[in-house]
């Protein structure tokens, strides 16, 4: 019984290209209680494996985050296999607003802890005690009040390429960082102001609406499906967008266009640019914003240190690379001093 990866990421690519089938890039997420996390784990990985599924897909007692592609041609037998498990039956789908038949090349179903890294401890409060959940055509008509807060509740690299207009975009590495830093700023505002949240699909404001309103807060909402269900709204309802440039996603794709704007910077000679990209050398990986004309001068990587690194033979850079030495480097994502204008 198969239940990992036999293939590697470059041996997917080519299949992926040899079938020459459309894929459907689509998240999804939903907080429930699951008694065997492992077993369930496994069973998600046999039925999807043989659905041909790739993605990234966390799986804890508190319930599933997943963020995937399946051929579309399967995607009749994908939605039926969900709707089979009691907690998923008509769960929502956000479908990418930009494919890419390449955003997954590997499926991975992880047992986590938390399907998101919160740090928060969930006995403390209860967390089906959410906040609103809000449309995007009330979404919008909420943030053009007056007394109303915005808040971003993503990380520094996702707000930089793309935010809503006067959102407050936390200047943090990780959602957990977010939590007391926006109590502490709006602590005078619990009583009186409109505390709206949103997220890339939903899933971290769904956790810190409940967190919020355990601290106090009175008015909480949240953009239900997050950005990603907001875009696809605007369009279908031909809404205002109110989005600034791009909607920051966890695949191969790195981001999906919202809106013409460019409101970032390359990372390395400050010119326009939100394109997202990893130092060619694995051995940094480090994620930053890079131009065409950077990456073309620099070959695709983030300094001139890593430039003669990818020059060395393969056995060299694998050397290089073993070891733990090198982690702390692929999560600083952006804030590396190597890059001139980030800094």
């Amino acid at each position: 019984m198969q239940l990992y990866n036999t293939l590697s990421a470059k041996e997917r690519e080519v299949l992926i290209e040899q079938a020459g089938q459309e894929r459907l890039t689509l998240s999804f997420y939903k907080y429930a209680h699951i008694g065997n996390p492992q077993l369930f784990r496994n069973h998600l990985f046999i039925k999807w494996n043989e659905l041909d599924v790739l993605g990234r897909i966390y799986v804890a007692k508190e319930g599933i985050n997943a963020q995937l592609s399946v051929p579309a041609e399967n995607f009749a037998k994908f939605k039926t296999f969900l709707d089979g498990i009691y907690f998923l039956n008509n769960v929502r789908l956000n479908i990418a607003i930009e494919q890419d038949n390449k955003s997954f090349l590997k499926l991975k179903v992880k047992v986590r802890n938390k399907i998101v890294a919160d740090g928060l401890n969930d006995d403390t409060f209860d967390v089906t005690k959410k906040g609103q959940h809000v449309d995007a055509e009330k979404f919008n008509e909420l943030i053009e009040d007056p007394n109303t807060v915005l808040v971003d509740m993503r990380n520094h690299y996702e707000s930089e390429i793309g935010h809503f207009k006067n959102a407050v975009t936390p200047d943090v590495d990780t959602f957990r960082d977010s939590l007391d830093i926006i109590e502490q700023d709006l602590k005078e505002h619990k009583e009186d102001k409109n505390l709206v949240m949103y997220c890339t699909g939903g899933i971290r404001c769904e956790k810190a609406s409940a967190y919020y309103k355990h601290k106090g807060f009175k008015k909480v909402f949240q953009l239900d499906g997050g950005i990603i269900e907001y875009a696809r709204q605007v369009k279908e309802k031909g809404l205002e967008n109110k989005f600034l440039g791009k909607n920051f996603v966890f695949d191969e794709r790195r981001g999906e266009r919202i809106s013409e704007d460019i409101i970032s910077k390359c990372h390395q000679c400050g010119k326009p640019c939100d394109t997202h990209v990893n130092c060619a050398n694995e051995a940094c990986h480090l994620l930053f914003i890079q131009c065409e004309e950077c990456a073309s001068t620099m070959d695709n990587c983030c300094s001139t240190d890593c430039q003669d690194i990818i020059k060395l033979p393969e056995e060299e850079q694998k050397r290089l690379r073993a070891g733990k030495h090198n982690s702390n480097k692929i999560f600083k994502k952006g804030r590396s001093p190597v890059l001139t204008y980030k800094n």
